[in-house]
């Protein structure tokens, strides 16, 4: 909840939240399978656990909005500079897999 208020956060209910936006195991297998358990970076092997929408955006745990990176590339997409340019690749990654993908709707909303 670090992108909204905390009365906002309070307003939805933060359980909801949370189980909304968690990656649950049988997403994670379908990711990893769908990815071959490979970064879609850099080819190395990577874990199921990235948010496209990340999850202070209230993104979901579905797997229109999770890829697989390994560790190096996931920090970096989290914490560095590249973060746009590897969001464009996760991006075109997902819209060539997902015929229709939408980011909007990749996004937690209370009731839907």
């Amino acid at each position: 909840c670090r992108r909204i208020s905390w009365r906002q956060c309070w307003r939805i209910g933060m359980g909801s939240v949370k189980k909304a936006t968690s990656i649950p195991p049988e997403v994670k297998e379908a990711v990893r399978e769908r990815d071959n358990g490979r970064c879609i970076i850099c080819g190395a092997p990577g874990n199921p656990w990235c948010h496209y929408i990340p999850r202070s955006a209230l993104g979901l745990g579905i797997p229109e909005n999770i890829v697989t990176l390994c560790d190096r590339c996931h920090r970096q997409y989290d914490q560095t500079t590249l973060r746009p340019a590897y969001k464009r690749i996760i991006e075109d990654y997902l819209r060539a897999r997902y015929p229709g993908w939408n980011p909007e709707k990749l996004v937690y909303h209370k009731g839907g």
